[in-house]
């Protein structure tokens, strides 16, 4: 049975990456059977054919798929190889939350004005084959070896292939909204320090400002115009931390026009003054 099943993870923190290798069965063997290995299982197939199931879930993967199972499911092979097949295999594990829901909605894991929804197809056949089989030799050697360095070298390079599979699923089949959204967001990050209307950015992304608007709504929980407040006022906190400006420079810097005004949404939403917010984190 196909399925379009999308797995989220809120990062940071990030997934991060355990243990890899490749592997060959011959003709007739097949995957073990397994119950809540406490740990995500990617597989990748460089060549032949694997039956792999995952509860009420089934799976026909040739070359250039991959599959990533849960780490609390059963999984298991529901038919033995029939020609010789060669795979990759990556376990990984989630520090923070994660979910896993259909393609076609958003689920309650999403990003905001600093964090991120990391969001994977569970199953997706590969364009860039030659890209992904390099990567995951690299990992294989980093996995290998007992450095210190090696440990940076396969995390950042286990981050890569993360990426690699949510622009992968972006560029395909990202619902609609989640990708208007991060563009609006995208936009307003860029442009903070300056005057934003709503008619600036439904000009910039060449939609209705109505239509962003309910976009924003439905992944950020907030307006475009609000998303803009929360990310200046966290720009702000970094400013009022990290330098000695007057609270009249840290306002400008950030886009707003009156440092009155400044003042009073940042109390608002701290619940600090600026001068009260340094000095509990300065002093």
């Amino acid at each position: 049975m196909e399925s379009s099943l999308l797995l989220t993870f809120k990062s940071p923190p990030f997934p991060y990456f355990i243990e890899s290798n490749s592997h060959t069965y011959e003709a007739g063997e097949e995957h073990p059977n397994r119950t809540n290995i406490g740990l995500f299982d990617m597989i990748y197939v460089r060549e032949g054919c694997m039956y792999i199931a995952e509860e009420n879930h089934r799976w026909e993967l040739k070359e250039g798929e991959v599959l990533i199972l849960r780490p609390d499911a059963w999984h298991y092979s529901y038919a033995p190889c029939s020609e010789r097949t060669t795979f990759d295999w990556l376990h990984f594990q989630a520090a923070g939350p994660w979910e896993e829901i259909e393609s076609t909605e958003l689920g309650t894991l999403r990003g905001d004005y600093y964090t991120y929804a990391l969001r994977v197809p569970k199953h997706i056949k590969l364009q860039a084959t030659y890209e992904m089989k390099s990567l995951l030799e690299a990992l294989h050697e980093a996995a290998r070896n007992s450095s210190h360095g090696a440990f940076w070298d396969r995390q950042q390079r286990f981050l890569h292939l993360l990426q690699m599979l949510d622009e992968g699923w972006r560029s395909d089949t990202a619902k609609a909204s989640v990708v208007v959204a991060e563009k609006a967001a995208a936009f307003l990050k860029r442009n903070y320090r300056y005057s934003v209307s709503n008619q600036m950015l439904s000009d910039a992304l060449e939609l209705h400002i109505n239509y962003i608007t309910r976009s924003m709504s439905e992944v950020f929980d907030c307006t475009p115009q609000q998303y803009l407040l929360y990310y200046r006022i966290d720009q702000a906190k970094l400013l009022l931390i990290k330098t000695d400006w007057p609270i009249a420079q840290i306002a400008q810097e950030t886009g707003f026009k009156q440092t009155a005004h400044f003042s009073r949404l940042f109390a608002n939403q701290v619940g600090l003054s600026p001068l009260r917010y340094r000095k509990k984190f300065t002093h």
